[in-house]
């Protein structure tokens, strides 16, 4: 983008500026980074992205290699997707808040679920007491599906399902509720997380062993493929990844790592790459480092459409297109002066929106302390709206492209990320370094600096550890889940197992169990249990007889 003698005129003058203008001012610390301890100069120029090809580098938005958006107008033809994750008690309580957010200006349905059903447990497990309804609602059969979606429309509305290891029986009771409102699968719209492995290394809500996860993963992207072609059969997920300490460069490497492992195993199985990577979309932390979060979204598309198109040979556009939603990082929150996060998550959502996601949800500022109350929810749904309507950074696509700190920022987080990806490639895939635990071992050593530094003041969390008040501070409106929350849950268990046909739950559960001991697709099988109100904890026992039970391995 300029000439060779201009470079050197440059390179003089900034050698200059440095010497006569820069020296006559300290800075105020000895050195710079990024929040990921990228090494930052005091100045870029176009030195730093000399070898910067517009066209092969950048290319136009919704052209390969998307690095300035995944489509054409981005935002001046639709905005973004606002969401905010929703679970709270039972489905009959959360069904509840979803029509409120609903009627605040949320545009897709996203559902979290309690620790017990992210594992795989009905309520009335021994390890569930205390924990139903706590974090997320409480899903334990089809009778809960239909209260979760009581005068909520299956069609024309966008569902998500905060869910993995378990995405067999959830997914199941969601296609038979859609039967049984006679709404046909080809047109349901929504997302099952389905990335079971960063649940091993990261998030730790995990159920089955890394390899069997995903056989159990292919098993719904090969039933996808013939029968849900609106449905995002799986959202690649970082958000635990960094959340547990990762840097910007594990948290693209790691899932990266991970969609290969489970593409390989697709391609082994004979699915068409094209027949299912259109239907993979991404899920990233927003952290606070602004331009950073802006590099790594624009890197994130540029790296996999190199992988879809180079590595897997993919035909189809759609195919080498990424399509993201951003959620700003409730690890990044603080409990001390809560009111705070509402800043944090301002600063998250411009730097999604400016990195071009296509969905979004702002963390609830009361997240460090509980459940969101309606009133936190409809503040993180305003600032989405005032970022899009108000702020004039939706009028513009990829506003910052041509920046010259921008574009070096870019390229060294790719490059970051490839030495990430490789390294996992070298140590036999993301599966392998979950069983041996290297994952692991890398996001605890990286977790534990990151502490080593806030405690030292080397890193700077306002109100933690500077800017702390001394006079008491405010608690604000806190959420809770009741005990009666709980009791009700498990009062509505025992009716559905004492009232539905309990021989032919038994028969659907012994049909599932010999089709894992075939190693058949057991997708269909699960959907036929859960039609006759089998639950999600039978439905995940019979594959954990056959398919076994994760245990970590030790990292010390």
């Amino acid at each position: 983008m300029f000439s060779e003698k201009g470079i050197q005129e440059i390179a003089k003058r900034r050698a200059s500026w440095e010497q006569n203008t820069l020296s006559k001012t300290p800075p105020r610390k000895k050195e710079f980074a990024t929040i990921s301890a990228i090494p930052l100069k005091d100045i870029y120029t176009p030195e730093d992205i000399a070898g910067l090809d517009y066209l092969k580098d950048l290319g136009f938005p919704g052209e390969y290699p998307f690095t300035q958006g995944a489509y054409a107008p981005m935002n001046r033809g639709r905005a973004w997707t606002i969401r905010q994750v929703v679970g709270v008690g039972t489905a009959k309580e959360t069904n509840q808040r979803h029509k409120f957010v609903m009627k605040t200006g949320q545009t897709g349905m996203s559902n979290d679920f309690d620790v017990p059903t992210c594992i795989g447990l009905d309520s009335d497990h021994p390890l569930a007491e205390g924990e139903v309804g706590r974090v997320g609602v409480a899903i334990d059969s089809l009778a809960d599906m239909e209260d979760l979606y009581e005068d909520i429309p299956l069609e024309g509305t966008s569902h998500s399902f905060t869910i993995n290891h378990p995405t067999l029986p959830i997914l199941g009771m969601f296609l038979s509720l859609a039967e049984k409102q006679g709404v046909p699968y080809a047109s349901l719209r929504g997302t099952t997380q389905n990335d079971p492995l960063k649940e091993c290394f990261a998030m730790k809500m995990f159920s089955f062993p890394p390899m069997s996860s995903v056989k159990l993963l292919v098993d719904t992207w090969e039933f996808a493929s013939k029968y849900l072609p609106k449905w995002n059969i799986t959202n690649m997920c970082g958000y635990p990844t960094r959340d547990s300490g990762g840097l910007v460069y594990h948290e693209l490497g790691f899932t990266f790592a991970s969609a290969v492992n489970y593409f390989d195993e697709a391609l082994i199985r004979g699915i068409d790459v094209d027949a299912i990577a259109p239907g993979v979309s991404w899920l990233w932390y927003v952290h606070i480092d602004f331009l950073e979060e802006v590099a790594k979204f624009r890197a994130a598309r540029r790296i996999w459409a190199k992988i879809m198109k180079e590595r897997y040979g993919a035909k189809n556009p759609k195919s080498w297109m990424l399509r993201m939603h951003a959620q700003t990082g409730g690890g990044a929150y603080t409990y001390q002066q809560p009111e705070n996060n509402i800043v944090r998550g301002t600063i998250g959502g411009m730097a999604a929106a400016l990195g071009g996601v296509q969905s979004m949800a702002i963390a609830c500022f009361d997240e460090a302390l509980s459940i969101p109350s309606e009133n936190a929810h409809r503040l993180s749904i305003r600032t989405q709206q005032v970022i899009c309507h108000e702020s004039g950074i939706a009028n513009v696509v990829d506003p910052f492209a041509g920046s010259y700190f921008m574009e070096w920022l870019t390229d060294e987080v790719e490059r970051r990320t490839w030495e990430v990806i490789q390294d996992i490639e070298d140590r036999g895939g993301m599966a392998k370094c979950v069983e041996t635990g290297y994952a692991d071992k890398v996001l605890t050593e990286k977790a534990y600096l990151y502490t080593k530094a806030v405690e030292s003041k080397d890193r700077i969390v306002v109100g933690v550890n500077e800017f702390v008040s001394e006079e008491a501070e405010e608690e604000p409106e806190i959420f809770r889940v009741s005990e009666e929350t709980e009791l009700t849950q498990l009062a509505n268990l025992r009716e559905l197992k004492k009232t539905r046909n309990n021989r032919e739950v038994e028969k659907r559960i012994n049909d599932l169990r010999r089709a894992a001991e075939k190693d058949d697709n057991v997708t269909p099988y699960c959907i036929e249990a859960a039609k006759v109100y089998a639950t999600e904890g039978e439905i995940m026992q019979a594959l954990r007889d056959i398919y076994g039970e994760f245990k970590p391995p030790s990292i010390l």
